[in-house]
Order: structure tokens, then C-alpha cells, then sequence
């Protein structure tokens, strides 16, 4: 549910505002979890002005994945 509004909603709410709209009730910190692991997963960033916005992309991901020129790196 939270992922679904998200992409709806990209760039439109900050964190608090985006659980108050929400289509269904539940507890700030279980949505505190759910934002939390949705940043470390790379679905999601803050911007500047702290809107939550949705930045995951499978079919680009899947893209590079495929492309054989690539190579991943140890940094």
C-alpha cells in the first residue's frame, strides 16, 4: 500500500504528510520501518526539500543487467 502511494504520489509529500494521506490507518512507526527499508532498498530518496519520491526503475536495472559491456567493481 505505502509503495503503491508512493509511486502515485512521487515528489508530492513530505514523510509526515505522506502517512497522513495515506488510504488506510496505520502506526508511525511501522511506516517509519517500511520508509526506512524502502531508502535502503533504493526504491525511494528525500530531496532537498525533504519530499519522499520514488526512484526505482526494474526495467532499467534489468537493462544493465543484461548488457555484457558492464562489469560490476568492488569500490
Amino acid at each position: 500500500m505505502v509503495e503503491e502511494f508512493i509511486k502515485e504520489h512521487s515528489g508530492e509529500f513530505k514523510k509526515r504528510a505522506l502517512w497522513e494521506n495515506l488510504p488506510k490507518r496505520m502506526m508511525y512507526q511501522t511506516y517509519s520501518v517500511i520508509i526506512e527499508y524502502l531508502i535502503d532498498s533504493g526504491k525511494i530518496s528525500v530531496d532537498t526539500r525533504s519530499h519522499i519520491c520514488w526512484i526505482w526503475n526494474p526495467n532499467l536495472v534489468r537493462r544493465y543487467m543484461d548488457d555484457d559491456s558492464l562489469t560490476i567493481r568492488d569500490g
